[in-house]
């Protein structure tokens, strides 16, 4: 009788087991699958809700800007148990709800939605979603807002910013040009030194403040002496604020200033924003000067006021609309021609949008919003493909429905 001898396996002990773990696009991933669900987008909306709501109630204490920046531009909503540095992240903020969301539709689209023509609609609808975040994510991350201010008659070829300030340094060595080196406030502090190759002195900022108040140095014999010696600010006394962040308020940044053209002190000189003109002074035989000031955005163009208008409705000083006539010149491509910016009527040009926001001066002064958004775009192409996507779905869905008798849909 013989025997059947079993051939031996050559597999290795969990071999079977590893071939048939998931990885991480595919649809067995019990990962993928949780994001996915149902559970994880009705989640991210409630959060949404939530900050919603929290910012809301918050723009009337910190100010528009600063409840945007707190709820829905940081990942997380953070607290500080002392005054230290410590911050304990406490609630999920617009950037980590919004990859919640982002990775959900993602993970849908992946698992959820069959890839053949009965599901067009469906893809078009996931497809504007993810638009939508990533709309916001890149506006969050790239878009800057800046105002140009100018009256009638007057050319600008910068911006300003309403909530940032920068310390500027001039050099007016050259008579045919002035060179301008910015350094924005947010980089500030109080021990730091300033250099440039073309430089021949070195800047200490001996003392820096976020917000502060300045004031006539009053004759008291008890009064310390100014930090600053040179400039305005030898004959001025700084007081120290707290910063603010109210759309109706101000950060007025100051610092006090060491020149020092070698191992030598030129001087302290006391720069403010709420001072606006500059502080000139010698270093290397060459002229230079110093002054805080708005943070700038420069423009390869100028845009030149030729008329503002102020219309009322008759009776009331009710604002009917306003509107600017502006010259525009671009040297760099010879562009040179005008255009009306009036309310829900902005200008479009170079990637800059200019909208009509204020005025002042007796109806001579214009303040146009000036807005660089490179995913502008993307929620108008979001809504249209979304739209799209629920004409064409509900149009197949028409399609296949058959009434019970058998008859045609009238």
């Amino acid at each position: 009788m013989k025997t059947k001898s079993k051939k031996a396996s050559s597999q290795t002990p969990g071999a079977d087991a590893a071939a048939h773990v998931p990885g991480i696009f595919d649809k067995k991933n019990p990962a993928l699958g949780f994001l996915s669900s149902l559970e994880v987008a009705i989640a991210a909306l409630l959060f949404l809700i939530v900050l919603v709501v929290m910012c809301t109630l918050e723009q009337v204490k910190l100010g528009t800007w600063a409840a945007v920046d707190k709820y829905f531009r940081s990942a997380f909503i953070y607290w500080a148990p002392g005054s230290g540095p410590l911050r304990l992240p406490i609630f999920p903020a617009g950037g980590a709800v919004g990859l919640l969301l982002l990775l959900n539709v993602l993970a849908s689209m992946l698992l959820r939605v069959r890839r053949d023509w009965s599901k067009a609609g469906i893809w078009l609808i996931h497809i504007g979603l993810v638009l939508l975040v990533l709309g916001e994510f890149t506006t969050g991350i790239f878009a800057v807002e800046t105002q140009l201010v100018f009256e009638e008659g007057q050319s600008a070829n910068f911006a300003s910013s309403p909530r940032k300030s920068e310390l500027a340094i001039f050099d007016r060595s050259d008579s045919a040009h002035e060179t301008v080196f910015a350094v924005p406030t947010d980089s500030l502090r109080s021990g730091k030194m300033l250099s440039h190759a073309s430089w021949p002195f070195r800047l200490r900022i001996a003392d820096f403040h976020g917000n502060a108040d300045a004031g006539p140095r009053p004759n008291a014999p008890n009064m310390p002496p100014s930090p600053a010696n040179r400039g305005i600010g030898a004959s001025m006394v700084l007081r120290r604020l707290s910063t603010v962040s109210r759309d109706d308020r101000r950060n007025l940044p100051a610092a006090f200033i060491e020149v020092l053209e070698g191992d030598r002190p030129l001087g302290v000189w006391l720069v403010w924003a709420g001072i606006d003109g500059i502080q000139e002074f010698e270093a290397g035989g060459k002229r230079f000067a110093l002054q805080m000031r708005p943070l700038r955005r420069y423009l390869p163009f100028t845009l030149t006021l030729k008329d503002f208008t102020h219309d009322r409705y008759p009776g009331t000083n009710i604002p009917k609309n306003f509107s600017s006539a502006v010259r525009l010149q671009n040297p760099a491509t010879g562009e040179d021609r005008d255009a009306l910016i009036y309310m829900n009527h902005p200008l479009r040009y170079m990637g800059r949008t200019f909208y009509q926001s204020s005025f002042g001066k007796n109806d001579t002064l214009s303040v146009l919003q000036v807005v660089e958004n490179p995913g502008w775009l993307m929620p108008y192409i979001s809504f249209v493909l979304m739209a799209l996507g629920l004409c064409v779905h509900f149009g197949l869905m028409i399609s296949k429905f058959k009434p019970a008798g058998g008859g045609k849909i009238s």
